[in-house]
C-alpha cells in the first residue's frame, strides 16, 4: 500500500512539472564517489554533504586550492608574499592532520 502511494506522489509531482528544472536534469549521474566510499560511511556522509558540511581533511583542501589559485591570479609582489605564506601555514596544518589520522601527503610546490 505504501509503495503505491509514493508510486502516486511521484506521478503526481512529475505530471505537475515539479522535477523539470533540478540540476544536472538531462545529464547522466555520475555514481563513482557513491561506490568508492566503504558501505558502512556511505549513510554517514551522505547526511553530511546534505547538511553542507565537509570533513576536517576536505575543508582543508578545499582551503589549500583556493588560496593556491588567489596566489596563482595575484600580481601584486607584497599580496603574493602573504599568501604564500598562508598557503605555507594551511600546507603544515593538513600535513600535521595527515600525520595524526593517517593517510598521503599533498604536493608541496604551489606558485
Amino acid at each position: 500500500m505504501f509503495d503505491k502511494l509514493v508510486e502516486q506522489k511521484i506521478r503526481e509531482a512529475q505530471e505537475a512539472g515539479e522535477f523539470d528544472d533540478l540540476e544536472g536534469a538531462g545529464r547522466p549521474v555520475n555514481l563513482d564517489a557513491y561506490f568508492n566510499t566503504p558501505e558502512e560511511l556511505r549513510a554517514g556522509y551522505a547526511v553530511l554533504k546534505n547538511a553542507g558540511v565537509l570533513p576536517q581533511e576536505a575543508a582543508l583542501i578545499k582551503e589549500l586550492n583556493e588560496a593556491a589559485a588567489r596566489l596563482e591570479a595575484c600580481r601584486d609582489e607584497g599580496e603574493r608574499e602573504r599568501l604564500r605564506a598562508a598557503l605555507q601555514d594551511l600546507q603544515l596544518k593538513y600535513n600535521l592532520w595527515v600525520e595524526r589520522n593517517g593517510g598521503g601527503r599533498i604536493r608541496s610546490e604551489f606558485p
